[in-house]
């Protein structure tokens, strides 16, 4: 049996004191949301709360007896994070697709943005809280006093390791693989990715599907470590910094957004787009934009599927956690003719 993880050896790992780890697996004051949220990972990554799955004792648990009717109210929470609410082009067509199938289910409807303390239930009544969906990148601080409350959750394109929840993704990894074996079904064989790799889970996926089949057909790839974040700022510089013989002859990016940040960056460098080199997206959000494929993500569908599976989980909240993988649609637009080998 494997030895169980203590807090000295979260201590050791995350570079703080036992005293500061004791305090922020336990929620209580005496250290700063940063060293809190960081503690928290590092005492996920090395499995402490898989060791302890029932860390804390449950206060005002959720009732799911008699949960047959269509009555309560769900909760949508949005992270803190400008580019992920409900005008984002990406994220508002998900909460939409979240909120007309609740009024088809006849369920009460409440959007709150992430707030800055993980006591966030100190304000709201749990038991009043039939279930959560979560749109994007949540705080684990903040998803662990969800798990403390037992309240059911499902977890739209973020997961955490120190929660164990429902999740619902986009199909990242098949999609990605099809849009870079169409690229070199084209002709084309020397590829940059670009992402902010730190960023999501789904964009780690993407990338995970880029790299599989550039080793499966054995196709070499020099990748500029800048390309890869940790923020746009920074991919534009490594932009700027390629000299023109390391230029590639596809941009494949994480994200439409991420695609129009490098034809900005190639725009300004004066290197023609799609003659010189061209550029690829994933999410279908910058239709009028010289992308020269992405795949169409169905938003709203991807946020029915998360209603459908949370009143699912509601139903049987004994029952194994699930990963529901989403398949999407390549769109390959008319601005190339293929390449010649």
């Amino acid at each position: 049996m494997a030895k169980k993880v203590t807090m000295q050896q979260i201590a050791d790992a995350a570079g703080v004191s036992k005293f500061a780890v004791s305090r922020a697996l336990t929620g209580k004051p005496g250290v700063s949301e940063y060293t809190r949220e960081m503690i928290i990972k590092t005492a996920a990554q090395l499995g402490y709360f898989k060791a302890e799955p029932k860390r804390y004792p449950i206060e005002q648990a959720v009732e799911t007896d008699h949960i047959a009717d269509n009555t309560g109210t769900i909760l949508v929470l949005f992270p803190n994070i400008r580019s992920q609410n409900r005008s984002s082009l990406y994220w508002g067509p998900v909460f939409d697709g979240i909120s007309t199938r609740l009024n088809e289910m006849g369920l009460d409807i409440l959007t709150l943005t992430e707030p800055s303390s993980d006591r966030m239930f100190s304000v709201l009544n749990p038991e009043a809280i039939r279930g959560i969906i979560t749109v994007g990148a949540i705080s684990t601080s903040v998803l662990l006093e969800i798990y403390r409350l037992r309240i059911p959750l499902v977890m739209v394109d973020h997961e955490e390791p120190a929660v164990h929840a429902d999740t619902v993704f986009t199909d990242n990894v098949k999609c990605m693989r099809e849009l870079v074996l169409m690229l070199i079904g084209k002709g084309y064989r020397h590829f940059q990715f670009v992402g902010e790799l730190p960023d999501a889970a789904s964009f780690r996926e993407r990338w995970l599907g880029y790299r599989s089949v550039l080793e499966e057909m054995q196709i070499h790839s020099n990748q500029q470590p800048g390309l890869l974040g940790p923020n746009n700022e920074h991919i534009r510089k490594a932009i700027d910094e390629m000299e023109m013989e390391d230029l590639p002859e596809v941009f494949v990016c994480a994200n439409d957004f991420t695609a129009v940040v490098v034809l900005r960056a190639l725009k300004n460098k004066g290197i023609d787009v799609p003659e010189r080199c061209s550029v690829t997206g994933f999410d279908n959000t910058r239709a009028e934009e010289p992308i020269m494929a992405t795949i169409h993500i169905d938003k709203e569908h991807l946020g029915k599927r998360a209603v459908d599976h949370l009143l699912w989980r509601i139903e049987n909240p004994n029952q194994p956690f699930e990963r529901k993988l989403i398949y999407s649609e390549l769109v390959v637009r008319d601005m190339h003719q293929t390449k010649l080998l």
